[in-house]
């Protein structure tokens, strides 16, 4: 017969080991970023509005070819006249995946290889370096486009969101190669964009969110059965023990 304390030793194990499933792969990147950022794919408000800002400003030219406007509509609570109205610009079927207005080839011809589909862009490279890329493009004059980005240098694309932003260049401190995590901005500013500073931060920040949800939109309904799942087995482990201990009693 199996000790008691075992029985309870290998129920925590299994308890810790569907809690690490539960929680799936993490959203974070190994390597260091100028900014940290942690996805909060639970704030419906928040989603919504990087849902708004993906498809005015990333749309045009990003694909997200795995995820149905319909399946965004349910998740993220858009009534259907207002997703017709104000996020589909490429179909006016709301079963359709959500595909970008860009020939490929036409992409390959001006930005020497075509947009990358951004359906699991948070999930593969994390939601921070998500936040983190589009924080930091900065002005760079021996770049044929004018900028260049801190996170991805050399990247093809253009910095796309500078009239929201503004134009900023590195600090002396980044091109000594100090430490690539500062205790503020790695930036100066150069000229003003239509949000300050705080807002275009809170504009990625929801765009990250958005994209995190993207990624894996059945997420928080994994997490949510996942808990419930775990309380279940808590309760029928402390059952299970109190019915093994009423059974046993006359034995010992």
């Amino acid at each position: 017969m199996m000790p008691t304390k075992s029985i309870l030793k290998n129920s925590l194990k299994a308890l810790l080991a569907t809690a690490a499933l539960v929680a799936g792969p993490a959203l974070a990147s190994t390597h260091a970023l100028p900014y940290s950022f942690t996805p909060d794919t639970g704030n419906l408000a928040s989603v919504q509005r990087g849902a708004r800002n993906y498809m005015s400003y990333c749309s045009g030219c990003h694909s997200m070819r795995h995820l149905r406007y319909s399946r965004m509509a349910q998740d993220l609570q858009i009534p259907e006249d207002l997703l017709k109205a104000n996020l589909m610009f490429t179909s006016d079927k709301v079963g359709d995946h959500i595909l970008s207005a860009m020939p490929s080839d036409a992409a390959k011809n001006w930005f020497g290889q075509p947009p990358p589909d951004l359906t699991l862009e948070a999930r593969y490279r994390g939601a921070d370096w998500v936040y983190s890329y589009l924080l930091s493009f900065y002005v760079d004059s021996s770049r044929p486009l004018g900028t260049n980005n801190l996170v991805l240098p050399n990247a093809s694309m253009p910095n796309v969101l500078w009239e929201l932003q503004g134009l900023q260049v590195e600090k002396t401190a980044a091109h000594e190669g100090e430490a690539a995590h500062h205790e503020g901005s790695p930036f100066e500013a150069v000229t003003q964009g239509k949000l300050s500073a705080e807002e275009y931060q809170k504009w990625v920040a929801d765009t990250a969110n958005f994209m995190a949800y993207a990624a894996e939109p059945g997420r928080a309904q994994r997490v949510s059965t996942g808990f419930k799942v775990l309380l279940f087995l808590f309760v029928f482990t402390i059952l299970a023990y109190l019915m093994k201990r009423e059974w046993w009693r006359d034995v010992h």
